[in-house]
């Protein structure tokens, strides 16, 4: 089951990250278009009419988003207890604290949908972006509180994991740039997000994966 939790939630996070990629680059923009996109402050425009043109990936990758920051809940406890000591768990509450705040997120991509669905593209756009900020900090906002918990946390879990010899230099770089990965409402998941925040979940936790079973091996 330690294999399990430690390999699973970063291969669905992957995908996440590549279906969510797919999404827009096969919604057919046009140049003009893809040029008025990349001259916007946020990314939310750019999903909002790659969901009007392919609600389908663009829903699936968001549902895979969802599900993988359930999964990597187990992922990261999994990672802290490999560490051991207190402060490798209190590090994985604080990123766990963030995957919370990404279901969030997922609730209010959800809800810009639905406004296209029943509004139109053009009013849904307009309504997300006067309200973005709002939305994206959440009531009293504890969900953009709670986000920065993956950057914390992964300090936390490197510094813990450095001290216990779980972890060497490599990792502990990964684990650091592992926690910038990626937050916030309608995100764009470019190429450069899709490569580094899948492969490094990945390469990370998988590396601890291959261990357990080396371990298991061993006491067998």
């Amino acid at each position: 089951m330690r294999v399990v939790a430690l390999v699973l939630g970063p291969v669905v996070w992957f995908a996440a990250l590549l279906v969510r990629h797919l999404g827009v680059e096969t919604a057919g923009f046009t140049v003009a278009e893809r040029a008025r996109f990349d001259a916007e402050p946020f990314a939310a425009p750019e999903q909002l009419a790659a969901y009007a043109r392919n609600p389908e990936l663009v829903t699936a990758g968001y549902a895979l988003f969802a599900l993988a920051a359930i999964l990597l809940c187990a992922t990261v406890v999994v990672f802290a207890r490999e560490i051991g000591g207190r402060l490798a768990l209190a590090g994985a509450a604080l990123f766990v604290a963030s995957l919370f705040a990404r279901l969030y997120f997922s609730g209010i991509d959800l809800a810009a949908f639905e406004l296209v669905d029943r509004t139109g593209l053009e009013k849904a756009t307009e309504f997300v972006m006067n309200a973005y900020v709002d939305l994206s900090y959440g009531l009293w906002r504890v969900p953009v509180t709670a986000s920065v918990g993956s950057i914390a946390g992964a300090v936390v879990l490197a510094v813990a994991g450095w001290r216990a010899k779980a972890l060497g230099v490599v990792r502990c770089l990964l684990l650091l740039s592992f926690g910038w990965v990626f937050m916030g409402v309608l995100k764009e998941a470019d190429l450069a997000t899709v490569v580094h925040g899948g492969i490094v979940a990945i390469v990370l936790f998988g590396w601890s994966a291959v261990n357990s079973e080396k371990r298991a091996w061993i006491i067998l």
